[in-house]
């Protein structure tokens, strides 16, 4: 089984677990994401790896992180998370790729990313739930943050916080790559 198999069965699994936990029906989860059922039921059959968009929608309106959706485990309050169990969510052919390095469930989601944008590159995010707040801090390069139609600029060293509840990208407009580190909190659903 490859790993991305391995990520399928998981994403299927657990969805179906949060679904049945949320008292969703396939209907309920597919109005409240705004994914249609029929992808839904593709998912929860391990027949489809979605977008990370499509994740990203389901995990909100489920009120979870991604990593509950990814591998779901109970265990003790301390949880190391090693770099190769990581998960890689996004990647361009020029190198740019956004990476979730480990994610909490209290009170709600709390996820904290690493992220790399290549010059030239951008990734757009959908409007996450309302309440959704993001933290990031760029470590190099200029990153170009653009929140509902309005650029920002935010130079290494610099960091930036902003409701995640409205259309937003992250954009490399400068000639070397940009990292940076963005934590995600959704609100608790219900």
């Amino acid at each position: 089984m490859t790993d991305l198999d391995a990520l399928t069965q998981s994403l299927a699994r657990n969805l179906r677990r949060w679904r049945q936990e949320r008292g969703f029906t396939l209907e309920q989860l597919a109005a409240r994401a705004g994914v249609s059922r029929g992808m839904i039921i593709q998912i929860e059959q391990a027949r489809t790896n979605p977008s990370v968009g499509t994740t990203v929608k389901l995990a909100d309106a489920l009120g979870v992180t991604i990593t509950a959706l990814l591998d779901f485990e109970t265990g003790p309050q301390v949880r190391l998370v090693p770099p190769e169990q990581q998960v890689r969510m996004w990647s361009t052919p020029s190198g740019s790729r956004s990476t979730l390095l480990v994610g909490a469930q209290a009170p709600g989601p709390l996820e904290l990313w690493s992220w790399r944008l290549e010059p030239g590159d951008e990734s757009a995010s959908d409007p996450h739930l309302p309440g959704t707040s993001e933290l990031l801090h760029v470590t190099t390069g200029t990153l170009t943050l653009v929140v509902d139609g309005t650029e920002y600029e935010v130079p290494a060293g610099s960091s930036a916080a902003f409701e995640g509840s409205v259309a937003h990208c992250y954009r490399n407009d400068g000639p070397e790559p940009v990292d940076m580190t963005l934590a995600v909190s959704v609100p608790p659903v219900g």
